[in-house]
């Protein structure tokens, strides 16, 4: 099984290390990683007297956090090829409403020039996260990824973004479906994983699946991860796999794949990616295999296992 979302880092940038994300691998039987950093930090203002430890915790902003790239690279680069072999790194630690966001990338790279493997998770609308960031809402859409995403499509890589579906003050509709419509109309060159499906707390959106089918019907750049929130909400309830959801995976299951989205401290790794099995078990041999490992494989990892018309590495 390969885990397609994976944070290094918390949202204070703590870590236990990419040892203890091996360790933990080892421990659930977990063969390759997707990891990444995670783009914000959490301030900690001199009027809370408890210091954060989640963007949830307190009142305090979040801002934009370069660092967290270098940190997780240094940290991949320090470990055996046999290791490394087992992680593709992604790129995220950027502002994506910042147009000099693309110039922060190429140093990046150039600075790392063999370590990442794509880019993400950006996070642009993300519920109550979006109203802790400093200056305007980050969106799929914004000017200021066009050349994110135009660096993406000339190095064949993957980008995973959060991007939801709508907000929570109006989560009954779709508010900002065409925010992640755009990108995939404007960039066909590009394969974006839509982490969580646009699915987040207190966002409720009737028909969401129908719009998810729609959109992977109409877009075969798109991709989807079943990951946090929208696992346990909407797909498998109380441990118990919805039909639709079932039939859905079944359906598109080259363009699915699973994470844990865990951050930071990794003991609960295991109990994470289990809990995809009662899903697992409704699903042919060829699905459950897709949304196991294949399509991670092909598209972090170079992995020629493809057998539908989604583009991924070549």
């Amino acid at each position: 099984m390969i885990d397609a979302h994976l944070h290094l880092v918390d949202f204070c940038q703590e870590t236990e290390g990419l040892d203890a994300v091996l360790a933990a691998m080892d421990a659930a039987g977990i063969e390759r990683a997707v990891v990444f950093g995670l783009a914000v930090t959490k301030e900690w203002s001199e009027w809370e007297k408890r210091e954060p430890t989640y963007y949830l915790s307190d009142n305090c902003r979040c801002y934009y956090y370069s660092l967290t790239d270098a940190i997780l690279a240094e940290q991949y680069l320090a470990l055996g090829p046999k290791q490394q072999q087992r992680l593709a790194p992604l790129l995220c630690g950027f502002n994506p409403v910042d147009q000099h966001a693309s110039r922060h990338v190429e140093r990046i790279l150039d600075l790392y020039p063999d370590v990442f493997h794509g880019i993400g998770e950006i996070l642009c609308r993300h519920d109550d996260l979006t109203n802790q960031l400093l200056g305007q809402p980050p969106r799929a859409n914004h000017p200021a990824l066009r050349q994110i995403y135009s660096m993406a499509d000339a190095r064949n890589w993957p980008v995973l973004i959060h991007q939801d579906i709508s907000s929570v003050g109006r989560h009954n509709e779709p508010l900002y479906l065409h925010e992640i419509v755009d990108p995939l109309q404007e960039h066909s060159g590009v394969t974006f994983v839509w982490a969580h499906c646009g699915h987040s707390r207190r966002i409720n959106v009737e028909g969401h699946l129908d719009h998810l089918t729609r959109l992977m019907d109409e877009f075969d750049n798109l991709c989807l991860d079943y990951s946090w929130y929208v696992y346990d909400s909407l797909i498998c309830e109380e441990g118990r796999p919805r039909k639709e959801w079932v039939e859905f995976t079944e359906r598109f299951s080259d363009r699915i794949c699973l994470g844990s989205d865990i951050f930071g401290r990794f003991d609960e790794l295991e109990s994470r990616m289990n809990r995809y099995s009662p899903l697992l078990e409704q699903l042919s041999d060829a699905a459950r295999r897709d949304i196991s490992d294949a399509t991670a494989e092909r598209l972090y990892f170079g992995g020629d296992t493809s057998t539908g018309s989604h583009r991924g590495t070549e």
